[in-house]
């Protein structure tokens, strides 16, 4: 049985010519970074912003490992300190957040953008190939005719376009899913950043919260 499925991937990878194992390469790569963009993606708890920072404030730290719960640890922390310059510290201690959370964006949207124009250079290659075999009939002795030659060059935009689509429609839903963690990591740094909410963070007023 698995023999039989590794021989037909095989025949329809070959069927595809040079440009197929590219393709071939290209889903993997895909796929894997948007498994790690899946798995970069958690935010750690299902609450919102404010509620998390006010629980945190009187003790009830989350227990997950998420971006929106690290950031909110890193921040807690500098909040406590006492130091100058909160929001700029803030932002240099979310930069690894924001940038894990922004991570392969790029490359998707390269290999989503580029395996529908490599399927089609893939096509025009098979149909010059298959005009040129007109010129001393060699085509017809082959199974399935001119119209086989066509299908056998018209493999590499299908494959291209099955690369593309679902990359597409996924990434999409991940990029959503990270502009709106952006928002609350933003949200986060105002609101460290404003009068202290809580009687947990009373007297800690920084040259930014004391209005300096």
């Amino acid at each position: 049985m698995y023999n039989a499925i590794f021989q037909s991937l095989g025949d329809y990878i070959g069927a595809g010519g040079w440009v197929m194992p590219p393709l071939v390469l290209a889903t993997v790569v895909l796929w894997f970074a948007l498994g790690y963009r899946f798995a970069a993606l958690k935010k750690g708890t299902v609450r919102n912003v404010r509620n998390l920072v006010r629980r945190s404030e009187s003790g009830k730290m989350p227990h997950g490992n998420g971006v929106l719960v690290r950031a909110l640890n890193k921040g807690l922390e500098l909040k406590r300190s006492g130091q100058p310059y909160l929001r700029a510290r803030l932002d240099d201690a979310f930069f690894d957040e924001e940038r894990e959370i922004r991570k392969y964006h790029v490359l998707i949207m390269t290999i989503v953008l580029s395996a529908p124009l490599l399927g089609l250079l893939g096509t025009v290659i098979g149909m010059i190939e298959t005009f040129d075999s007109l010129a001393d009939m060699s085509l017809f002795s082959q199974s399935g005719g001119i119209a086989g030659g066509i299908s056998q060059a018209l493999i590499t935009t299908q494959m291209g376009l099955a690369v593309a689509i679902p990359g597409l429609i996924v990434n999409g839903i991940l990029f959503r899913t990270q502009k709106n963690m952006e928002m609350e990591l933003a949200q986060l740094k105002d609101i460290l950043c404003s009068e202290p909410l809580s009687q947990g963070l009373e007297g800690l007023q920084t040259p930014e919260t004391a209005g300096v």
